[in-house]
């Protein structure tokens, strides 16, 4: 499964209608320590660009946006008693699945290469 990027720093493995979420590696080794994790309720419905979720770490909290109008299907219980987890493993600490409507167009985020470079500037 090919992995995208968007501009606010999350990941994103899409899989037809449904999209699994969390924080790229930048923006979790810019939040530092991560102290605490609000994920969202199985069901909850979402809507592009709104935030659905947030990471705070000893530095500051960060918002975690949907990609696309949808709603939870699955959140990382572990991240409720294990937020360090996302420090230490980024690319493995999912936040939630949102299932949408359409597929995904993904040409509206980055590839890896090109999330590179936009965190490069």
């Amino acid at each position: 499964m090919a992995k995208f990027y968007t501009e606010e720093h999350e990941w994103l493995e899409i899989d037809g209608k449904k999209v699994r979420i969390g924080l790229s590696d930048y923006a979790v080794e810019q939040l530092g320590e991560i102290v605490y994790v609000e994920l969202p309720d199985v069901d909850d419905e979402v809507e592009a660009e709104e935030d659905f979720s947030s990471v705070e770490s000893v530095k500051s909290t960060s918002e975690v946006y949907a990609p696309a109008d949808g709603k939870i299907v699955e959140v990382n219980e572990r991240l409720d008693d294990e937020p360090e987890f996302m420090n230490e493993s980024p690319a493995d600490a999912w936040i939630a699945v949102i299932e949408t409507e359409e597929e995904i167009d993904t040409s509206d985020f980055m590839d890896e290469a090109a999330y590179k470079e936009f965190t490069a500037e």
